[in-house]
């Protein structure tokens, strides 16, 4: 084979291989060029993945709230949520967690999200911390008798983490036609999550315990008295808060019970 056509067969390689210029007459550093271009690529992928993002939580969000609005009672909200497939935790659960307790209690509780024991019973509150929540109401007269409890996030996040803004917002139109249909008295948010969810309030529950708040969404008639105390798993990380939680309920048992 001739030079001429060995140069020329290995110029068709190169531009099969997506080469479209073999040299120019001064040298060139490609690595410049490609520097040059690759913020802007980086930029446009970001850009794109946060305006899918964004699309995919409005979508989410909207049909949560779609599915809350239909809801005229708490077996059709229960199903809706067990039917939602919005929130991506959920795949990774065990159960959806809904609720327990007495669906015509005056107090309703609100906790965090569903963990490890919650997620394999499907019931809020069932394992250590439950046990002690279950010992503070009743050092109050409650129980789940008399008392309804549910969470800001019905699936348990992967390792226990907080729920993040965005699946607390997926939920929150469930939860607040959650609130809605029990029409409870009181409000008893367990947990700094919860009250970041309902009070849209991002205070330390170290400044915010022993004081009561309203609640109000757009499914209530009037607002609702609630109070904030801390998370019992929480408590048993930190036995030395015991004390300011059992003047805590106290409080709401004296100042806000005993009044109902």
């Amino acid at each position: 084979m001739s030079s001429k056509k060995a140069l020329q067969t290995m110029a068709d390689l190169y531009k099969e291989m997506g080469s479209n210029q073999l040299y120019t007459e001064q040298p060139q550093d490609h690595r410049q060029t490609a520097m040059a271009h690759a913020p802007i690529a980086k930029a446009s992928k970001q850009a794109a993945f946060r305006q899918a993002n964004d699309h995919g939580k409005t979508v989410y969000e909207g049909e949560a709230r779609n599915l809350a609005d239909a809801c005229g009672s708490l077996e059709e909200l229960r199903k809706a949520v067990m039917a939602f497939d919005g929130c991506e935790i959920k795949k990774m659960a065990v159960n959806t967690v809904f609720a327990d307790g007495n669906p015509k209690a005056e107090v309703m509780l609100v906790g965090e999200a569903p963990g490890a024991n919650e997620d394999q019973q499907g019931i809020p509150f069932c394992g250590q911390s439950g046990k002690l929540l279950d010992n503070i109401l009743a050092s109050i007269g409650l129980s789940r008798q008399n008392a309804y409890i549910t969470n800001t996030i019905f699936w348990r996040p992967p390792g226990n983490r907080r729920p993040t803004p965005e699946e607390l917002r997926i939920c929150r139109p469930f939860v607040e036609k959650h609130i809605a249909l029990v029409g409870p008295k009181l409000i008893i948010l367990v947990g700094s999550t919860a009250v970041e969810a309902l009070l849209e309030n991002t205070m330390s529950m170290h400044e915010m315990r022993g004081q009561y708040y309203t609640y109000h969404n757009r499914y209530l008639k009037q607002p609702i008295q609630t109070a904030v105390i801390f998370h019992p798993s929480y408590l048993l990380r930190q036995q030395s808060k015991k004390k300011e939680m059992w003047l805590d309920v106290q409080k709401i048992k004296y100042e806000l019970l005993n009044n109902k």
